[in-house]
């Protein structure tokens, strides 16, 4: 058990913090699994910039590395781009 204010203090802060990225993070794996399974295109193209939006802030704060993000971003990408040439044939 802590002994001192403080780290009572920063063990309930570690407590919040950790639940509002574990949210985040879901939220986030939620909204790709839904863009994967988008079939029109331009329903996928807005999906795709709300999920790319939340990437970049997940890297920003660090709850993901930002090598992680640039990753999934590109390989959604190609995805969504694959939906239109597919679409065409």
């Amino acid at each position: 058990m802590a002994n001192h204010k403080s780290a009572i203090k920063r063990i309930r802060s570690n407590d919040a913090k950790r639940l509002r990225n574990r949210y985040q993070a879901k939220t986030t794996r939620t909204f790709i699994k839904r863009l994967k399974e988008a079939t029109d295109k331009t329903e996928a193209q807005k999906l795709l910039s709300e999920v790319s939006s939340m990437l970049d802030k997940l890297a920003k704060k660090n709850i993901i590395h930002k090598n992680k993000a640039a990753n999934q971003k590109s390989g959604l990408t190609k995805l969504v781009n694959k939906l239109g040439t597919v679409a065409a044939k």
